[in-house]
């Protein structure tokens, strides 16, 4: 040996052991890998009902308003076809965030 040497023998072949440890190393992380990748969609499933809940509701309103502004615009009747459109809207809007929240998670 020499000052420089690092202290083990250069082998030519490869070891069977450390072939056998790559292989479970691979497969350890692969299986980590589907496993935190599994548990990211669970969590956007969850922020993704979130947005849809969010949406449901200002779209129910918004969208009952809106019609009920047109509709009063054109027949004159100044805020009751607005008012009620929108409660409308607020019942059709509440009614689809139950059945949001009535679905099974995967």
């Amino acid at each position: 040996m020499t000052a420089g040497d690092p202290g083990h023998d250069p082998i030519e072949t490869e070891d069977a052991r450390l072939t056998a440890l790559d292989a479970r190393l691979k497969a350890a992380h692969h299986a980590e890998k589907v496993r935190t990748d599994k548990a990211r969609g669970n969590a956007n499933k969850g922020y993704s009902q979130g947005n849809r809940v969010l949406a449901e509701l200002i779209g129910g309103l918004a969208g009952g308003a809106l019609v009920g502004w047109v509709i009063d615009r054109f027949a004159g009747t100044s805020p009751w076809f607005l008012l009620g459109f929108l409660f409308l809207g607020m019942v059709v809007a509440f009614r689809n965030i139950i059945r949001i929240s009535n679905e099974r998670p995967e």
